[in-house]
């Protein structure tokens, strides 16, 4: 690594908002030393750059400290006695210092950067899902197995998005009329909201429709993805086998998300064409289209949706006006009441 790069990777490790990263603070709580030196910004600078070495940039040189006052005479030892029994706790000074900074930066290594909190319980829902929503959809899956994985993936599905709204909305502050359509109308158009109601909708229905996982999936490739090259990115496993598969997913994002939006749309064709087989279900019909409607509305989710029916309506309506122009007379209809707001 020549200089100039180190004075540049140096820099951006000055330059890294510590503040901002919940790693660092569970970092340097961990770290034992004196009150003097714990307020000591040199000292608190040093123990940043190991930070940025350890969790974030790995091919950060961190010079070796010197020996200085701030480390090798602290003034507490020679302080009077009665002003050593004012201290609430014992000066642990006398001991080398390297001692207890090797055990308390050896903490967070031992249980890596993956903690269960927020972030991790998201991460380990979304994976489950990724993996069931594989085996739904293989294609040599027995059944059995297959309507499971499938049920599973939606289930999580469910979950993720269910933690997600009680971590960003909590619950409704009354239990009446009043507090709950409060709290709807706070997170109806979110996407968390539509994607639960996108699980309920299928992993209610008695026959499993598999390429319901499509959009399930995509969604948490997205949470996850992230999650991996934040707090994995120097592992062996990841730089070997998952780099690839995670670049892939962050650089076709908006391909993904038309992707999920086109199935989406699809599988109420889909659900409107099962009404006339014995796997019909009414009730769920009803429910999606209404669920699509929202989505359609949805800012977070209109424009590649909007996309989706200019897509078909291009390619569908000249077949119509051609070949069934009796037909657009209740298409019409049907229009006006999925683009009616409310």
């Amino acid at each position: 690594m020549t200089t100039d790069g180190q004075e540049q990777k140096m820099a951006q490790a000055l330059e890294y908002n510590y503040d901002g990263d919940s790693r660092w603070q569970d970092y340097w709580n961990n770290i034992l030393m004196p009150e003097n030196m714990a307020s000591n910004p040199d000292v608190r600078r040093r123990y940043q750059l190991k930070y940025y070495q350890r969790y974030i940039d790995s091919e950060l040189k961190v010079e070796a400290p010197k020996k200085t006052a701030s480390y090798t005479a602290p003034p507490e030892p020679e302080r009077p006695a009665n002003q050593e029994s004012s201290r609430p706790r014992p000066q642990p000074s006398s001991r080398p210092r390297s001692q207890p900074t090797a055990a308390a930066t050896a903490a967070p290594a031992a249980g890596g950067s993956f903690r269960l909190d927020r972030q991790s319980i998201q991460f380990l829902a979304n994976a489950w899902v990724v993996v069931m929503a594989v085996v739904a959809i293989f294609p040599f899956v027995p059944r059995g197995l297959g309507d499971r994985a499938y049920r599973f993936a939606l289930l999580g599905t469910a979950v993720a998005c269910s933690h997600s709204l009680y971590s960003a909305h909590g619950t409704p502050r009354s239990w009446n009329w009043q507090g709950l359509q409060a709290w709807l109308q706070s997170v109806v158009m979110g996407a968390d909201f539509l994607h639960l109601l996108y699980c309920i909708a299928f992993a209610s229905s008695y026959y499993p429709i598999r390429y319901a996982v499509v959009p399930v999936a995509c969604r948490a490739l997205e949470k996850v993805v992230p999650y991996l090259k934040r707090n994995f990115s120097n592992t062996t496993i990841y730089r070997n086998f998952l780099a690839k598969p995670c670049t892939l997913v962050e650089s076709n994002t908006v391909a993904i998300r038309q992707m999920s939006a086109n199935v989406e749309v699809g599988l109420g064709f889909l659900l409107i064409f099962n009404v006339i087989t014995p796997q019909r279900n009414l009730v769920q019909t009803l429910v999606y289209w209404q669920l699509l409607k929202l989505k359609y509305q949805s800012p977070v989710s209109s424009a590649n949706h909007r996309q989706a029916w200019s897509q078909l309506n291009n390619r569908v309506m000249p077949l119509i006006h051609r070949f069934a122009p009796f037909l657009r007379t209740p298409i019409g209809y049907v229009q006006n009441w999925f683009l009616r707001t409310g």
